[in-house]
């Protein structure tokens, strides 16, 4: 079974259930899947493409992205998503690691490659197809690289289909949710609550971003909407631009998702409080693995320092450096087992993907523990934690205490070399006063180890971040 045939199956069973709101444009199910089907005739009369080749698209917000997308599934085509901005120096990277056959879509920087528009994606001579091997890769999702080339996640139709179950299942999703998409969807949160929606047989309406206040609160109450996703960058943005204005739609939204980047526990606790009927959310995971654990906020409120736990159909445990596996509340990498992990890394060697493997488990290169509930503690990415004099320290948790400093914004820390320690703590400060070094370390003093309080701070107009909110400490490196 494929999230291809299940949207078919929709389409018999409610074809006049709206699928897609976008703008003024209203897709029922069953002229979704003739959209989809005239964009797969569209790949399939082509006689320079064959099933397995590649296609990069661009991931626009729009109903046409939708019909290329699932219409190059269903001629078993492999897409590559990527971000409509993307840089040519990226743009030319992913070309030479997936060598697609063609790009669709529309891109600010096509660095003079052909690029076919959506509009000419589609054609009404309908062909014979067949729904694709559950087994066969769907798409090649390229991880952000922040030192050498991206790395392409290849990921298939049982690896994408699994996912929407496990988090369908923990969400509770039906078939009368009504859920806003203002996420980018070339990346896979925003991508897979678009395939979540569909499977659900639920209805999805598309928002360029969350930009607009006015337009995402309009569309909110014109369109019924009854959840959403959302990074925390995404809510900070929300809670600056309209205060508690989202309260009103307490009795209305159901659910909210939010991933992909630390959210501070007073930021969960004012959510909560604005809407206490809400179903609210948060995932852990990562491309190769999407939505490995869960928490829900009103549930787990005695647990929001952790991601919660395991979801649906995945287990999660922790090993050592050496492989071990370890007991509860020993610190190690977090390893990750399911049908939704990856299959594959595009155009590297079958050894290269096994070594990221303990056995069945999947090496997320998170550190971490796991208590004696299954809670799930998330200290750093492992190649981020800071070794003092033998001593881990998590960047994260000493990022939390400085951006509680009155002036400061945001911040960020890595691991120097130290000649006595090996590694000290400098943090990276964006702030909006003169606040003192001096300041920030005697204030320090008195809420975390000594061992943990950056050595070094220097003050830089913004963080390093991806386009989803994740720090790139790396860069700072």
């Amino acid at each position: 079974m494929t999230i291809e045939e299940i949207i078919y199956q929709n389409s018999l069973n409610e074809p006049n259930k709206i699928a897609v709101i976008s703008g003024e444009i209203s897709l029922s199910y069953s002229d979704l899947w003739l959209k989809i089907e005239e964009a797969a005739s569209y790949f399939l009369l082509r006689t320079d493409i064959n099933a397995g080749d590649r296609i990069i698209i661009s991931a626009s917000k729009n109903v046409n992205f939708i019909y290329s997308y699932l219409g190059a599934h269903l001629a078993k085509l492999i897409c590559v998503p990527i971000d409509t901005e993307t840089n040519e120096v990226r743009l030319e990277r992913i070309y030479n690691q997936s060598q697609p056959k063609l790009i669709i879509g529309e891109l600010r920087d096509s660095k003079g490659f052909d690029v076919i528009p959506f509009a000419e994606v589609s054609s009404e001579t309908k062909q014979v197809y067949s729904f694709p091997d559950e087994t066969s890769i769907a798409d090649l999702l390229f991880t952000t690289g922040t030192t050498g080339l991206p790395k392409g996640v290849a990921l298939s139709y049982n690896n994408l289909l699994s996912a929407a179950k496990n988090i369908n299942s923990f969400i509770g999703n039906n078939s009368s949710d009504i859920e806003l998409l203002a996420l980018p969807i070339s990346h896979s949160f925003g991508l897979g609550r678009l395939r979540c929606t569909l499977v659900q047989g639920a209805t999805l309406v598309l928002l360029g971003s969350f930009a607009s206040m006015k337009k995402f609160y309009n569309e909110i109450e014109r369109c019924g909407v009854t959840g959403f996703g959302m990074v925390p960058a995404s809510w900070a943005y929300i809670k600056k631009m309209s205060s508690e204005r989202i309260a009103k739609y307490a009795d209305q939204l159901k659910y909210i998702e939010i991933g992909s980047a630390f959210m501070p526990v007073e930021d969960k606790k004012l959510l909560m409080n604005l809407l206490p009927k809400t179903r609210i959310c948060m995932h852990y995971g990562l491309t190769e693995a999407s939505r490995s654990a869960f928490i829900s906020f009103h549930d787990d409120i005695a647990h929001l320092n952790t991601v919660g736990k395991s979801s649906p159909n995945t287990e999660i445990e922790v090993y050592s450096e050496k492989g071990e596996l370890l007991g509860p509340n020993k610190e190690g990498e977090i390893c990750v087992k399911g049908n939704h992990v990856c299959s594959a890394y595009w155009g590297l060697p079958k050894s290269d993907f096994d070594n990221d493997f303990n056995g069945e488990f999947f090496k997320t290169g998170d550190w971490g523990y796991k208590n004696f509930e299954g809670y799930i503690y998330l200290k750093s990415r492992k190649k981020e934690i800071i070794n003092v004099g033998g001593k881990k320290v998590s960047p994260i948790e000493v990022e939390e205490f400085i951006n509680k400093i009155d002036g400061i914004l945001e911040s960020a820390c890595i691991g120097v070399k130290d000649n006595v320690f090996g590694e000290v703590v400098k943090a990276f400060i964006v702030c909006d006063n003169e606040i003192k070094d001096a300041e920030i370390k005697e204030i320090l003093k008195s809420q975390i180890e000594n061992y943990k309080i950056p050595v070094y701070i220097e003050k830089i107009y913004e963080i390093p971040k991806t386009n989803s909110g994740k720090i790139q400490r790396l860069m700072l490196k």
